[in-house]
């Protein structure tokens, strides 16, 4: 099952933040992320805060039913409305994720599309992406979206290997992803991102190499390539843990990111964090560019996260508990933390030493410019950046990036 939340502080009944959140929150950019739970099949590598039918029945009725869930979020989106207040921002980026966006209606997508846009209003340039499992969209569904406002799609590909997919318990097609990016395409869609996942039990290294070619084949201008994680607690681990498959190894890993970074470079994508690349700078996501640079969002949805102006709260995690709180006219949040300065410091250098800007060196306190400094001589931060005033790794130290960043933080 899902990871459990934090406790955090108490979430006043009707979502109030403190005046300093909302201070200076015109010169932040604003974003809304939309989770969607539900799925059809729970994927064997899957920790994410989803549902399947079977897990939903009985537990909450209409409440948890996917054919109220529309109303249900735009209920959330006129909330943050009024705690927000007067907040004259328009939002520049929302994201639907999930779970299955997708196995929602295509209208009910764009109907809460329309809520933040009638509430808050659309930035002229505003990206609206929406994650989408390839055997739940086709050609009309597609144009729906991009009719109702949607410029950007993101298809979870994994692989092109059917074995590594049945690991992973995906159940699309293999070449059904890349028909999708055409149909994406064909429906006008200008940015389309393809999901790959590396490090799968029983993958090769050819099996890896010809997922990178087919998801370089069918065009997308954009290209996500993550780590397999194995999280306690899935189906995967407990295969693994019985010897039904075995575990990837780091070097494995980095075997596959150093083949993904040479045939996605070749094909002119460039990294921008690292586990994403682009074909060029209108091509990346926007979207995440404001998680990974502290910028404010609003998290719609069970489960889903929020932060504004240093506050950061999450709902509860049961679909049914959080319609309800809604229902009742009440703040879905589970729990809140107020972030201290140093916080804030610690969480920026986590997160943009992962960008290809890298992270400002006035941010390092003195342990971590000493770390700062053993690492550019070790190969890991890249001297042109570092002698202007930032710490930016190289292509070995997005190996390492882990390892660093605890050296850097300190």
């Amino acid at each position: 099952m899902p990871s459990a939340l934090p406790d955090g502080d108490p979430v006043p009944a009707d979502g109030a933040l403190p005046a300093s959140a909302l201070a200076g929150a015109a010169d932040r950019p604003l974003g809304f992320y939309l989770h969607v739970p539900y799925c059809a099949t729970r994927c064997g590598y899957c920790d994410f805060n989803t549902y399947t039918a079977s897990e939903l029945r009985g537990t909450g009725g209409v409440l948890a039913s996917r054919d109220t869930y529309a109303a249900t979020l735009t209920d959330e989106v006129r909330l943050a409305r009024k705690v927000l207040g007067d907040d004259p921002r328009e939002v520049r980026t929302v994201f639907v994720g999930g779970g299955t966006p997708t196995l929602l209606p295509a209208a009910d997508l764009v109907r809460v599309l329309g809520a933040i846009r009638e509430e808050f209003g659309l930035a002229a340039d505003a990206e609206v992406t929406t994650e989408a499992n390839p055997e739940s969209v086709g050609p009309a569904y597609l144009a729906e979206l991009r009719e109702g406002g949607f410029d950007r799609i993101s298809f979870g590909m994994q692989s092109a290997r059917r074995h590594v997919l049945k690991v992973l318990d995906r159940t699309h097609t293999p070449g059904r992803p890349e028909q999708c990016v055409a149909e994406a395409r064909a429906a006008g869609f200008a940015h389309v991102n393809l999901d790959l996942i590396y490090g799968t039990p029983g993958e090769s290294d050819d099996d890896w190499r010809a997922s990178l070619d087919a998801a370089l084949g069918a065009g997308p201008d954009h290209v996500s390539a993550y780590a397999l994680i194995v999280e306690e607690g899935t189906r995967l681990a407990r295969r693994i843990r019985r010897g039904e498959v075995p575990m990837t190894d780091d070097d494995v890993h980095a075997d596959r990111y150093l083949i993904a970074e040479e045939m996605l470079s070749a094909a002119g994508f460039d990294w921008y964090e690292v586990s994403n690349w682009a074909t060029s700078e209108a091509g990346r996501c926007r979207h995440n560019e404001l998680y990974w640079t502290g910028a404010d969002w609003w998290g719609a949805g069970p489960g889903a996260h929020s932060h504004v102006g240093g506050v950061r709260w999450w709902n509860v995690k049961h679909p049914a508990a959080y319609a309800a709180a809604l229902a009742e006219g009440r703040s879905p949040g589970a729990g809140r933390e107020l972030l201290t300065g140093e916080d804030r410091r610690v969480e920026r250098v986590l997160l943009e030493l992962r960008l290809r800007e890298g992270v400002p060196l006035d941010l390092l306190r003195p342990d971590g410019l000493a770390a700062a400094r053993r690492a550019l001589a070790d190969g890991l931060l890249r001297g042109g950046a570092y002698e202007e005033g930032r710490a930016a790794l190289t292509l070995r130290g997005r190996l390492l990036a882990d390892a660093v960043v605890r050296d850097l933080v300190d």
